[in-house]
């Protein structure tokens, strides 16, 4: 697992290459989604960190047992399991528009460059909490590193 630095231009450049290496014929090496509907859960990370408002925030004892268990999983260092449980907001169902969700994706990766290290330093996740810009960084990379990889790109 190689968590990229996504608030650079190599870290940008080197993500979005691999994303554009997608074709809505490649297959998976493990797992159950799609190419069209991996893209658009990479995007309900995004989505999530965008459109707050959009999502709902989990009760005290949800956000207790996200930190105890979940927290560490998420922005740690250690990579996801293969066929990992998802929270059922990322979960997909149905076919998406490949070309939609893979631009849609791209946009994201880069307007948080644009936006940078200190619009997300201390910016609070609707599960998380607050994260510290690094944390943000390992979020997306992380994740996105374990579906490319899942996708062979």
């Amino acid at each position: 697992m190689i968590i990229r630095d996504l608030y650079t231009e190599k870290g940008v450049n080197e993500t979005v290459e691999r994303i554009n290496n997608l074709t809505p014929d490649t297959k998976p090496k493990w797992g159950k989604m799609s190419v069209d509907q991996m893209l658009a859960h990479c995007n309900v990370a995004y989505q999530m960190a965008y459109k707050s408002d959009d999502y709902k925030k989990p009760g005290a004892f949800g956000r207790f047992m996200i930190k105890l268990f979940v927290k560490k999983a998420v922005v740690g260092p250690n990579p996801y399991p293969k066929n990992g449980r998802t929270a059922p907001e990322f979960i997909i169902e149905g076919s998406r528009d490949f070309e939609v969700e893979k631009n849609k994706l791209v946009s994201y990766i880069i307007k948080s460059h644009k936006l940078g290290r200190d619009h997300f330093d201390n910016k609070e996740s609707v599960s998380l909490g607050k994260l510290t810009a690094d944390e943000w960084n390992v979020c997306f990379s992380k994740h996105l590193d374990h579906h490319l990889n899942q996708f062979d790109v």
